[in-house]
């Protein structure tokens, strides 16, 4: 019997590009995700940030409740852990959220679970 691949990581992450700024060393860089999880995100930046660079960092996550779509901020901590040369320009971003307070990391953790397939039995 051959079973599916599964997510390694502990925490699973999505493609989803979402609206996320960077503050780091006084600039601020505005930019969408290409996935995220409840411990960090992928991005695309047109500048350079070396890694282990200290960052603010603000996701915003569209949720709907009551059937009306609002957008909910997430706000924490974290340290660029890759920054790589992309081939079009710019540098593709690995940011991992090491300053995240438990209701930020729930309210991330609650907008990609509902999208994650169900497990059936």
């Amino acid at each position: 019997m051959k079973h599916k691949e599964q997510e390694r990581r502990k925490h699973p992450r999505i493609n989803h590009a979402l609206p996320i700024k960077i503050a780091a060393n006084g600039y601020s860089f505005t930019t969408s995700t290409e996935n995220v999880s409840c411990v960090g995100a992928y991005c695309h930046l047109d500048k350079y940030i070396p890694p282990f660079t200290r960052i603010a960092v603000k996701v915003v996550l569209p949720v709907v409740s009551d059937g009306k779509k609002k957008n909910v901020d997430v706000e924490c901590k974290g340290v660029i852990v890759r920054s790589m040369d992309e081939k079009r320009g710019g540098f593709n971003v690995a940011v991992f959220f090491n300053g995240i307070q438990e209701n930020q990391r729930k309210k991330i953790s609650e907008y990609v679970s509902q999208f994650l397939p169900q497990n059936s039995l």
